[in-house]
């Protein structure tokens, strides 16, 4: 299995995060937002 090393940017992350929060936004925007998180990095180390 490939794995895939790009990562989201900060900037992108925090923009997701706040679609996430708010409720205007509809399904779909938040189903991106959500993948754009899941490609963040963790401030923990593994």
């Amino acid at each position: 299995m490939v794995r895939n090393s790009k990562q989201t940017s900060k900037a992108v992350a925090t923009k997701a995060s706040r679609i996430l929060k708010d409720n205007r936004y509809d399904k779909d925007s938040r189903s991106v937002a959500g993948s754009a998180l899941a490609q963040t990095r963790s401030g923990k180390k593994k």
